[in-house]
């Protein structure tokens, strides 16, 4: 479920930074972050593109999540653990 962006909700309980990283490691590296994390803590993700197939599973997981695409052509995402 995508929420509206809003970065100074709650600050991130994880910070992964999966830029230059071959896939899936990126997603599996925030899926672990996550599985780690309790219910309302927040993942800080920074990846070289969206992150369709994580969007997918963050759906499927009941996490709200948000994407802000960065000028240099990355994106950040702001997932709460549901």
């Amino acid at each position: 479920m995508e929420a509206e962006f809003n970065p100074s909700s709650q600050a991130p309980t994880v910070v992964l930074d999966n830029r230059g990283l071959e896939p899936p490691q990126p997603m599996m590296r925030t899926l672990a972050a996550l599985k780690r994390c309790k219910p309302g803590d927040v993942v800080l993700i920074h990846n070289d593109r969206v992150p369709v197939f994580l969007i997918e599973e963050l759906n499927n997981l009941g996490c709200l999540y948000t994407v802000a695409d960065q000028a240099d052509g990355t994106a950040k995402v702001r997932i709460e653990k549901g």
